[in-house]
């Protein structure tokens, strides 16, 4: 028996066949998530669909479907309650239904950071650990949290999961979510490109020349010299760095796991974080670990899979 497990990112969506915590086949779709949910369900479906039938699936081999999602999730009744400037439809739209009407089967909702870490708190960097962060560098800035053994949710399933909007600079940009200088807003792949079109030093840069601007651009050119981009990739470390301070103060974590598409670069970041946290952070008594994620990408899939099993 296997389950279909969806991480609905902002830039991208990934699908995937999960059958004895294993990602047995993966699909994945660009996200135009700001065009909504409605519109990419067809694409959505026509992935899955293809998936099981290349893999000889039949739909009573399912034995559940997991979505995760990047805003704030009702996990108890399946419901997305908020989201900041993606899938903006989806808040009213009911996901049990179209699981069932499509694939005949049951949906489990869980936010996308926190399906992470359940995934790799399970099948990757976070086994045998009970206090656990994670945070997720890409689109946007996602944590979660693992305390003595439990996910925390919190009352109304908003705790541990906004750690990119905690404020790091009173006088810095509005965020998308409403907040002044949130992690998110100060580093992140939704804003990196507009920070180095702003930068007075952009058409002395080499990234003038570039069309897209990514982290992947500014890592590049940060190793080529480039000024800009190495005061970019400065200024971003050290917004991740502190940002995960404030987690460590806040949760307690004996492990602190980095996920997303900008970890690519791990070999630069996690020294940086590391000597950072053992600097600044609190803690009397000792320092907690720093990892990579083991299941980059893929690991809030698994999440989704543990989720429905356990549901099940």
């Amino acid at each position: 028996m296997s389950i279909i497990s969806m991480d609905l990112g902002g830039t991208n969506v990934k699908a995937g066949l999960v059958k004895d915590g294993q990602v047995t086949a993966r699909r994945i779709l660009k996200a135009h998530s700001e065009a909504g949910l409605i519109k990419n369900i067809p694409y959505i479906e026509r992935a899955v669909d293809e998936m099981l039938e290349e893999n000889g699936n039949e739909l009573d081999s399912i034995e559940g479907i997991g979505i995760s999602l990047p805003g704030i999730v009702d996990f108890k009744g399946k419901r997305l309650l908020a989201i900041n400037k993606k899938y903006a439809d989806a808040v009213h739209f009911d996901f049990n239904e179209w699981v069932h009407k499509k694939w005949g089967s049951i949906a489990t909702l869980e936010n996308d950071a926190r399906a992470a870490l359940i995934g790799e708190w399970h099948y990757g960097a976070g086994k045998g650990c009970d206090n656990l962060i994670m945070v997720t560098l890409g689109t946007g800035v996602g944590s979660s949290v693992i305390i003595e053994g439990k996910v925390l949710r919190g009352k109304h399933y908003q705790a541990g999961c906004l750690g990119g909007h905690f404020t790091l600079n009173i006088n810095g940009k509005i965020c998308s979510c409403g907040n002044v200088g949130c992690m998110e807003s100060e580093a992140s792949s939704n804003v990196i490109a507009d920070m180095a079109r702003d930068n007075p030093g952009f058409r002395q840069s080499l990234l003038s020349t570039q069309d897209d601007i990514d982290y992947r651009t500014i890592f590049r050119f940060a190793r080529d010299g480039d000024s800009l981009a190495i005061e970019l990739l400065q200024h971003s470390l050290k917004v991740w760095s502190a940002g995960i301070v404030n987690l460590v103060h806040a949760y307690d974590p004996e492990r602190i796991i980095l996920e997303g598409g900008v970890l690519e670069s791990s070999a630069d970041i996690l020294p940086y974080i590391r000597d950072y946290i053992d600097k600044y952070a609190w803690t009397p008594w000792g320092k907690p670990e720093l990892v990579r994620a083991a299941n980059i990408n893929w690991a809030a899939v698994l999440g989704m899979y543990h989720l429905v099993k356990e549901t099940i």
